[in-house]
């Protein structure tokens, strides 16, 4: 019997809360943090967040590989929560420190904060998907250990949106510098505490022969493995939309909606999307994962058109508030399939190749893709609002509404519809999965009576 017990399951949920906690505030307001609140221009912002990610080109391959050489009392995944939690919660406060420096000096500040914040993250939120395939050997208490990260996510990021404005205004008293310096502390203490508590309760039940993967050996767990250059594709373009999406939601509900006032609220409905997490064991009982992942994608693609639609009928809130809604509905599907499927191709890679490198593969097809993929959703609408005239902190133009407008919605809705194309080539791989299972249980089986 695979089931795992509540304890692990909710420990896991903690491991990706941790993240959220610091990550969340990046991804959703960094760039309008930069802009308005530390003074840097929008181009330059997005600049900095290109750079971050030219930087993950290197240090993801490069964790990937330190992963999978990993060799502990503890296992392969587990200690990097205990060993990276504390620089990781350091630099997210460091990433929203606003010292007084000149020009240049500043730019290098926010850059090199920014970049090291990155590169721990991916440290530190890569074992979190990696160790999914330790936990149990069965795809399908897999999919229900996805949920319960999905949760913990979800809670992570409802947490950070009810809050963070909130708090920034109060501990600042309208000061928006002091607010980030007094509150980033305050999440990047419960990153640390979370983290510890899944380092304690997520012990390494699936224990993979020793092997020492030299860096060939990693790519060639690539090689062929269909499955996940799917997932890598697909969830490289859903990030850059998702991305896209929520950072610039604060540009859209303060200046095209004049709403300032529903961004919090608005950002923290990413939590609906947990209604449809908790249903993905029963719709993946009803259907393909392969359709399942589809719809959901198209379901964020449909919400972003609904949202057009409401801005362009004079600008209906039900409307507007409606497609966003549908949209993070949508979202719970979307984003926990490419986690849960993920682990099978771990499996595909070493029932193909014979090497399984599960640090490397979810280092680039998990951090990777979210990692590049919120920095460049940041800095593709970065580039849009300064080449359409963006000014923070007064009434816009009709141009740098417009620019807004394309960062919003075309964006996504571009990227959304990418991100489906090579989700429909996923079926014929995932009617493989038996098979694999049951070959790779009896390799396994074979090399440890050999022991």
């Amino acid at each position: 019997m695979n089931r795992t017990s509540y304890t692990k399951r909710f420990s896991y949920a903690a491991s990706d809360t941790a993240g959220q906690l610091v990550f969340c505030v990046i991804s959703f307001y960094l760039l309008k943090f930069y802009t308005d609140v530390y003074g840097i221009t929008a181009a330059m912002a997005g600049n900095i967040l290109l750079i971050a990610r030219c930087v993950d080109a290197v240090d993801t391959p490069v964790w990937g590989i330190i992963f999978d050489k990993t060799h502990s009392r503890w296992g392969k995944s587990r200690p990097w929560f205990l060993w990276l939690c504390v620089p990781f919660a350091v630099f997210g406060v460091l990433t929203f420190l606003t010292p007084d420096l000149g020009h240049n000096a500043k730019i290098a500040y926010a850059a090199i904060t920014y970049v090291t914040c990155s590169v721990l993250y991916t440290g530190i939120n890569t074992p979190v998907t990696s160790i999914l395939s330790a936990l149990t050997p069965d795809p399908q208490e897999r999919v229900t250990l996805t949920c319960f990260r999905m949760f913990g996510s979800k809670l992570g990021v409802l947490v950070v949106n009810l809050t963070a404005l909130r708090l920034v205004t109060w501990f600042g008293h309208g000061d928006d510098r002091l607010g980030f310096m007094r509150v980033m502390p305050i999440y990047a203490t419960g990153t640390v505490l979370l983290y510890l508590f899944a380092f304690r309760n997520l012990k390494e039940v699936v224990v993979e022969k020793r092997q020492s993967l030299s860096i060939g050996n990693s790519f060639s767990a690539i090689r062929g493995n269909w499955p996940w250059i799917i997932i890598f594709i697909s969830s490289l373009f859903f990030w850059i939309a998702f991305i896209a999406r929520v950072c610039t939601a604060p540009y859209f509900f303060e200046y095209t909606l004049h709403r300032k006032d529903l961004i919090g609220v608005a950002n923290s409905l990413d939590f609906i999307s947990l209604a449809t997490v908790f249903c993905l064991p029963w719709f993946c009982r009803f259907a393909s994962k392969r359709n399942v992942w589809a719809l959901g994608l198209l379901g964020m693609l449909l919400g972003q058109l609904i949202v057009y639609w409401g801005v362009h009928t004079g600008g209906s809130l039900p409307l507007v508030m409606g497609g966003w809604i549908f949209g993070f509905l949508a979202s719970g599907v979307a984003m926990a399939m490419p986690f849960s499927v993920l682990s099978d191709s771990v499996d595909y890679g070493e029932w193909k190749s014979g090497v399984r490198a599960a640090g490397f593969l979810t280092a680039i097809g998990a951090a990777f893709c979210l990692k590049a993929g919120s920095g460049l959703g940041g800095a593709l609408p970065a580039w849009v609002l300064s080449a359409y005239g963006y000014v923070p902190n007064v009434e816009q133009s009709a141009t740098s509404l417009h620019g807004i407008e394309i960062g919003f919605i075309w964006l996504p809705v571009l990227f959304f519809g990418l991100s489906i194309i090579p989700v429909l080539f996923y079926q014929k791989y995932e009617r493989m999965e038996p098979v694999i299972h049951a070959e790779l249980e009896q390799r396994r089986a074979r090399a440890q009576a050999a022991v």
